[in-house]
């Protein structure tokens, strides 16, 4: 059982010496009464064990489970009973992973993963496994080898959430049976060969690429519906169709100030007349100074 010295050991000592030492020297007891009294004192000075209120100790008699020990103080009997580990009650994390395993599509992949555990049971998780701490990381690490061979590359990258439950599930199911509970498994990371990467990269842009495409020729349509409403319009009502022209010809022009010429036959088909010339941003020129003077 670990353990360093406590308060109680060495106030035994203590008083064994005193006691001893008063018996010799001061009242002149036989050696062999002295003698007696110290070897008292050192054995019930292996007797105390100070259990923290985060452990539980087991307690063997003559190699046979007695009880587990609760925090505070324990006296043991010297030689009869013995204290065999202190385990602790407390969540620990442990890290394990999976290197070079194959998926379900077989794709290598690199698995790092942690689990959170606690011992519930101290009794059985001392009698039941050697070496309880290693035994519950080699199980982790082989479940996790055995859910990776089952699972889809794709769906490793995409439902961690539902891998780290089926592994908390398998993996409780071997270690409750030690007195030890899973709390939670959480993958950290999941790596890929390079190349295979590099596809999946082009595959995704490709999909993208492509989706892009749909779009715009779906734009395209929905452009060409309109615009062969806005022809049935224009068909109907020829005043619209003079009027989109007058627009079109202003709108090209109206931004420079320019001055278009439009031939008579145009602007008679376009009955534009005046407005029509105040449409295309007709302007009188500036009088120049030459024309101001007399």
């Amino acid at each position: 059982m670990k353990g360093s010295p406590n308060v109680v050991t060495v106030i035994i000592l203590v008083a064994t010496g005193l006691i001893a030492w008063g018996l010799g020297y001061g009242l002149g007891a036989p050696p062999w009464l002295v003698g007696l009294i110290i070897v008292a004192g050192v054995l019930l000075s292996c007797s105390p064990r100070v259990i923290r209120e985060w452990e539980r100790g087991v307690l063997l008699r003559l190699g046979k489970f007695r009880r587990v020990l609760d925090p505070g103080v324990a006296w043991v009997i010297p030689g009869i009973e013995q204290a065999t580990s202190v385990v602790d009650m407390r969540i620990r994390s442990t890290s394990f992973s999976a290197e070079k395993t194959l998926t379900r599509d077989t794709v290598p992949v690199d698995v790092d993963a942690v689990l959170f555990w606690v011992v519930t049971d101290a009794k059985r998780s001392v009698l039941e496994v050697k070496e309880y701490q290693s035994t519950t990381t080699w199980a982790a690490q082989t479940t996790l080898r055995d859910v990776i061979g089952r699972t889809e590359l794709v769906r490793m990258i995409s439902d961690r959430e539902g891998l780290d439950k089926e592994l908390q599930t398998a993996i409780d199911a071997k270690t409750s049976e030690w007195g030890i509970t899973v709390q939670s498994v959480e993958i950290r990371d999941v790596r890929i060969p390079a190349a295979l990467e590099d596809a999946m990269s082009r595959k995704a842009q490709a999909e993208r690429e492509k989706l892009a495409r749909v779009i715009l020729a779906e734009s395209e349509v929905l452009v060409a519906e309109e615009i062969a409403k806005a022809a049935g319009v224009y068909e109907q009502k020829a005043h619209a169709m003079q009027l989109r022209a007058m627009n079109m010809t202003y709108e090209s022009i109206k931004e420079r100030g320019a001055l278009m010429v439009i031939p008579s036959g145009m602007a008679d088909s376009m009955n534009t007349g005046v407005i029509g010339l105040a449409a295309m941003g007709f302007r009188n020129p500036a009088p120049t100074k030459e024309a101001e003077s007399p």
